[in-house]
């Protein structure tokens, strides 16, 4: 092999991309010190764009298919170098492969609570979260703004770029709405709307075309979201006799089940009593009502002492045995009553004769 030949195969005769990763937008053919020969075979796949850059400035512009590069199809290129009867020499240029296919499910968020005026809650601070979808659209203004001279560039670099962008116009635009916190959720697709055309021209001034963007949740901070929690139960509570009243009811079959003997049970059996009186309904007066006096076994109309259990007449106030004052409850409200009284004095229910 001649010396000319080793020098002719350092021309670069082939030059084509193939993406190894759906990360990376754009890609710097290795070129080096190697010159494209005159006639090198450019291949530009369905999903790319070729870029054409001679001394840092974006020249042609290749879109999909195979290019045999020569003066006819590098127009640009041509004129930047003068050339205007063609050239036979190798030439050196640098070649950036673009990806152009739609990049999906892009996240987005806000790393920090925005403060935004609420019309029903006042000053809020929201968080909001979502996905977009973009292209390269032009890839000179990519290639100029974004990308640059790296020898790739990715997703992840251009997100540094982009988020301040959306953050921003996310709270512009909620603040322009007059929504409240409390109606955001309904308007979400009509918040998305109105964000996607507000970015719209901000990603074309970078050389992108933004293709969906979607707000998924508006929320708040941990610590106010339990303050509205707090407030919409209050609001839903509404008469807080009635909450009381629902609470005591509540509490009835956990006394109940409570396992501590005597103790346990006579606290339901108080919770229960306590809860018949604020209902006023519900449970009848027999249920709450204690025990009457035990009958006498000498026959009806006879009842037993309460203190030495001897016989003594059922309209009896004292005892004649032992003087002991008979008492009885009252149905209604448990006040104690003295044998004889036909009516509770603080409730006035009538009751039988005794």
């Amino acid at each position: 092999m001649s010396v000319w030949d080793d020098i002719k195969h350092q021309f670069i005769e082939v030059i084509e991309w193939t993406e190894e990763s759906d990360d990376i937008l754009a890609y710097r053919f290795p070129i080096a010190h190697h010159e494209i020969k005159q006639g090198a075979q450019l291949t530009v796949r369905e999903s790319q764009l070729a870029l054409l850059v001679d001394q840092g400035r974006p020249a042609d512009v290749f879109a999909a298919g195979r290019h045999i590069l020569h003066t006819s199809n590098l127009p640009i290129l041509t004129k930047l170098n003068s050339w205007a009867y063609g050239f036979d020499s190798p030439f050196k240029s640098e070649v950036y492969f673009l990806s152009v296919r739609q990049k999906l499910g892009q996240r987005w968020g806000t790393p920090q609570p925005i403060t935004c005026r609420d019309p029903e809650l006042g000053s809020v601070q929201l968080r909001m979260f979502g996905a977009y979808s973009y292209h390269i659209a032009d890839a000179r203004t990519f290639y100029r703004d974004i990308s640059g001279t790296r020898e790739s560039f990715t997703t992840d670099d251009l997100v540094s770029q982009l988020l301040p962008t959306i953050v921003e116009t996310a709270a512009s635009s909620f603040a322009r709405s007059q929504l409240s916190f409390l109606d955001m959720a309904a308007n979400l697709p009509a918040l998305s709307a109105v964000l996607r055309a507000a970015l719209d021209p901000l990603f074309g001034k970078l050389g992108l075309g933004l293709d969906s963007f979607v707000v998924e949740a508006v929320t708040l901070p941990e610590v106010l979201q339990e303050a509205l929690q707090a407030r919409q139960a209050a609001a839903l509570v509404g008469n807080l006799q009635d909450y009381a009243r629902y609470q005591t009811a509540k509490s009835i079959p956990d006394a109940a089940r409570n396992p501590s003997g005597l103790a346990g049970l006579g606290a339901a059996l108080a919770v229960g009593a306590r809860f018949g009186h604020a209902m006023g309904t519900g449970l009848s007066d027999s249920l709450l009502a204690p025990p009457p006096p035990a009958p006498s076994a000498h026959g009806p109309g006879v009842i037993a002492c309460v203190t030495c259990a001897k016989d003594i007449g059922s309209g009896s106030g004292f005892c004649c045995f032992c003087g002991a004052m008979q008492k009885f409850a009252c149905s209604r409200c448990q006040t104690e009553l003295a044998v004889g009284n036909k009516f509770c004095g603080r409730c006035g229910q009538q009751h039988a004769p005794r």
